[in-house]
């Protein structure tokens, strides 16, 4: 069986570079596409995974994973995401993505994402105790914290979800805190993940 490869779709030829860097130290056989528009043309890819920019010209990530799906591509797609993009990003989730990653990200982050995207195998039995263990975190929220992660889910700024609640933002802020404790996400691509896993 062939290395898996692992699709870098980016319109940065820095990211683009500084990602094949890191693959290639980690071991990992990379390809680099300077557009989605590039990858789609490239006909079927190897098999492995895709690390796409959210936001690029002609299309964007989001799209690039509703055609992935239309045409049947397996590939599990891993979402780079500016601050601005998280809506993008949690809208990309729902549309299937397996994860997304905040700009500045770590390395290992990405690398530890990559590799979870890759050994797909026995991925089913892993979620389903995931999904049970992020039921009982979620539960021990309370009502008003429960209601300030939808927000975040739906892919609210905390001005519209302290409109929403009638509260200030810095009292969204301190739910957002408290709820990241709770659950121990580790960051708010985390968050979102756990939640659209349990179903919220």
């Amino acid at each position: 069986m062939t290395d898996p490869v692992v699709h870098v779709i980016d319109d940065d030829p820095a990211m683009r570079e500084s990602l094949t860097f890191l693959l290639d130290s980690a071991g990992l056989k990379a390809a680099t596409y300077e557009s989605a528009v590039d990858f789609l043309a490239a006909g079927d890819p190897a098999p492995g995974c895709i690390v796409s920019d959210v936001r690029m010209p002609e299309m964007s990530g989001l799209e690039l994973t509703r055609r992935l799906k239309e045409r049947g591509v397996p590939h599990p797609v891993i979402m780079i995401t500016g601050h601005g993009d998280v809506p993008l990003a949690v809208e990309a989730m729902k549309a299937g993505v397996v994860d997304f990653l905040e700009k500045p990200f770590d390395d290992e982050a990405l690398l530890s994402a990559i590799r979870t995207a890759l050994s797909a195998r026995g991925r089913e039995a892993e979620e389903d105790e995931e999904r049970r263990r992020f039921h009982t975190l979620l539960e021990q929220l309370s009502p008003r914290e429960t209601d300030v992660l939808r927000g975040i889910v739906a892919g609210k700024p905390n001005k519209v979800i302290a409109f929403d609640l009638g509260i200030s933002p810095r009292t969204v802020e301190v739910y957002r805190a408290n709820v990241m404790t709770k659950t121990g996400a580790g960051s708010l691509s985390e968050l979102v993940r756990m939640a659209l896993l349990a179903g919220f």
